[in-house]
């Protein structure tokens, strides 16, 4: 198991005020509190925090730990009670659930909360798995089901069907309750914390919820306009190309880009091909417009 560093847990110098402690781990507790914070990792931050205020509030067991911990212990480490080891025995809970580590048994002793009597394990729950799931730019627009094959320390492979929203955007974590660790004596199972990536698009690219389209046009398109279809992700609409529109113009397709409360928009980025001349006919009508336009210097 590992060393655990209450003090550093909580931000606070091991020579801090009971004031101190205390403050320290209510500023700790509203951050971290799952019913507050979703973010992946947020409640594991809560169950240290509450348990190195467990601690640290309490006058014999902190002396306790200071005790120990004065013999050059780090966060994180290995660790193991030194031979002989006389913590304090027991406690009656204190948490909100009543869910401490190992470590924490380890000193202290397995508490009576949640158990039919002293000594007997207390139920646990399991902890959360991390995991990620790549899905295509459609299935993220349109929202749906993708299957995902995980593999268990043992060996064996399970498959999950995950629902996904529509208008996810990468880096966002579906948590899927009671798909982690199975829980210890009876306790819940942890859950599966799933943070999405998006595959690369052939035709669109994402820029925050907008959606980018690069859209080919010719020099007479750009130059006398024309309306044109475009695709989108929930399908193909016609766009007006203004007379005179250069490369790089961009051209928005208002609430076209990923849904939600707030939808995107997709913005049309022209870009100007000029066609090959393959032919003496083609090669007569480029040198026609050249003397149409020969005091123009694209580059001045």
């Amino acid at each position: 198991m590992e060393f655990k560093d209450y003090y550093e847990i909580l931000g606070v110098k091991p020579d801090a005020s009971e004031a101190e402690i205390k403050a320290a781990y209510r500023k700790l507790a509203r951050k971290y509190h799952p019913d507050k914070n979703k973010e992946a990792g947020a409640e594991e931050k809560f169950k240290s925090v509450n348990e190195a205020n467990e601690v640290l509030k309490d006058a014999e067991k902190r002396r306790s730990y200071d005790q120990l911990r004065a013999g050059g212990y780090r966060q994180g480490e290995q660790f193991r009670p030194p031979p002989g080891w006389q913590g304090q025995q027991g406690f009656g809970g204190g948490g909100d659930d009543g869910d401490f580590s190992d470590f924490f048994e380890s000193l202290f002793g397995r508490g009576a909360a949640g158990a039919g009597q002293r000594g007997q394990p207390r139920p646990r729950r399991g902890q959360d798995v991390q995991a990620s799931v790549r899905i295509d730019l459609q299935t993220a627009f349109d929202g749906g089901r993708t299957r995902l094959a995980l593999h268990d320390p043992a060996g064996g492979e399970r498959v999950l069907e995950v629902k996904i929203p529509a208008g996810i955007n990468p880096g966002q974590v579906i948590r899927l309750s009671g798909q982690g660790q199975p829980g210890m004596a009876g306790g819940p199972n942890g859950d599966l914390l799933l943070e999405v990536g998006i595959h690369d698009d052939a035709r669109f690219r994402l820029d925050g919820r907008n959606v980018v389209h690069v859209l080919p046009i010719a020099p007479w398109e750009a130059a006398l306009g024309a309306t044109l279809p475009v695709p989108t992700l929930a399908g193909t609409v016609d766009l007006r190309i203004p007379a005179g529109s250069q490369s790089g113009r961009k051209l928005r397709l208002k609430g076209r880009g990923m849904p939600g409360a707030h939808p995107g928009d997709q913005m049309v980025e022209l870009s100007i091909r000029a066609p090959l001349a393959d032919n003496d006919e083609q090669r007569a009508a480029y040198e026609a417009l050249h003397e149409h336009f020969k005091d123009y210097d694209p580059r001045r």
